[in-house]
């Protein structure tokens, strides 16, 4: 009796013992080995895991960075600081990175823009757009219904008099309101000494003038007016080309409609 339970009991221990072995040995043999510099680099990004970087999370981003396949200057959320510590986890010369702000190219408030109709839908930009292209009379206007800041993961993002605004305190430039809007109206522009042109209506000039106070009306005064030759015409809009721009402010002193704006940061001009 007892020989029938001990032979059945040994043969399973065995067994296991076998496939233990076993397993170590695969365990070691087809072990996939992990670069130690992705859990250095890890430790030193911020865990906003926003996608700002473009990859599924900071997990992602650690690796692709090891691996090459990203640049050190990726996550927009760390900025200098932390590329500066992956460059010297990696060997590798750090890369002088300019810092962002997300900026909605709009001003066109309640008060300044006309409204199509009255909106009494789904609080969500992305099906206001839909219906006409949104209650505003500008179509390429903002249509403020905080689309954009209900997916910003900072709460960077206020609706105020309807349209939306960044705060510059709180914006990581993660991109993320960028991909969000519908009307594709926000860009990623230089934190420091920046003038923009505060609008992203394509229409003429006499249509802008019966939507809203503040669009630009492709006067071609502030291009006339720039020493530097920094702002050229997109059909009727005028754009601000901050690589060459020196912030003198002349723009924006030309402009009929106030449309150039300054933003906290700029050096040696602040239109009011």
């Amino acid at each position: 009796m007892i020989i029938q339970v001990i032979i059945p009991v040994s043969i399973v221990s065995a067994l296991g013992l076998l496939f233990g072995i076993g397993l170590s040995y695969a365990s070691k043999k087809f072990e996939v080995k992990t670069d130690e510099r992705v859990s250095l680099v890890r430790e030193v990004l911020p865990g906003a895991n926003c996608a700002g970087c473009g990859f599924t999370g900071c997990d992602g981003f650690a690796e692709a960075v090891v691996k090459g396949e990203a640049k050190i200057t990726g996550c927009p959320v760390g900025g200098a600081s932390v590329s500066s510590k992956i460059a010297e986890i990696l060997g590798v010369e750090s890369e002088t990175q300019e810092e962002k702000v997300a900026q909605v190219m709009c001003n066109g408030t309640l008060e300044n823009c006309k409204r199509k109709y009255n909106y009494d839908g789904i609080e969500d930009c992305v099906s206001a757009n839909a219906i006409y292209g949104g209650p505003s009379a500008c179509i390429y206007g903002c249509i403020g219904l905080g689309t954009c800041a209900k997916a910003c993961p900072f709460d960077a993002i206020i609706i105020e008099d309807g349209v939306a605004k960044v705060m510059d305190g709180k914006c990581t430039a993660c991109g993320i309101c960028v991909k969000t809007c519908p009307k594709n109206i926000i860009r990623l522009v230089p934190k420091a000494d920046r003038h923009i042109v505060n609008c992203s209506s394509l229409d003429k000039g006499a249509i802008v003038r019966q939507n809203c106070k503040v669009g630009c009306i492709g006067c071609m005064r502030c291009v006339k007016a720039c020493p530097v030759g920094a702002i050229q015409m997109n059909g009727t809009l005028a754009v601000i080309d901050n690589e060459k721009c020196t912030n003198c402010g002349e723009c924006a002193k030309v402009c009929p409609t106030k449309a150039i704006k300054a933003y906290a940061g700029s050096k040696t001009y602040v239109c009011v």
